[in-house]
C-alpha cells in the first residue's frame, strides 16, 4: 500500500474517532442524568414523569425501574463505544507505525 492511501486511512480512523468520542459523551451525559434523577427520586415524596408534552403523575418504584433500566442501556452503550475506540486506536497506532517505517526507509 502507498504512503499516501495509509496517511488517508489514517484520517479516515482519526475521524470515526472522533465520532466516537462524541456519541460516547452523549451516552456519558445520558448516565449522569440518570444517576441525578435517581438522587433526586430519593428524596421526593410525589413523583412525576415527562410523557411527550405533558407531566404526568407515575409510581416512585415505576419510575425508578424505568431510570435504572435506561441507566444500564447508556452504560452498554458507553462500554461498546470504549470498545470500538480501542479498535481504532490500536489500527492507528499499526498504521502509524507502518508509515513512519516506510518513511526511514526513503
Amino acid at each position: 500500500m502507498v504512503d499516501q492511501e495509509k496517511i488517508q486511512q489514517l484520517q479516515i480512523i482519526e475521524h470515526n474517532l472522533s465520532n466516537l468520542s462524541a456519541q460516547k459523551q452523549q451516552f456519558q451525559n445520558q448516565v449522569f442524568e440518570v444517576d441525578n434523577a435517581l438522587k433526586e427520586l430519593n428524596s421526593s415524596k410525589q413523583t412525576f414523569k415527562i410523557v411527550g408534552n405533558i407531566m404526568v403523575e407515575s409510581s416512585k418504584n415505576d419510575l425508578e425501574a424505568e431510570l435504572k433500566e435506561r441507566k444500564e442501556l447508556s452504560e452498554l452503550r458507553v462500554q461498546t463505544f470504549e470498545k470500538q475506540e480501542k479498535k481504532l486506536q490500536d489500527q492507528a497506532k499499526k498504521l502509524q507505525e507502518e508509515v513512519l517505517a516506510e518513511m526511514k526507509k526513503k
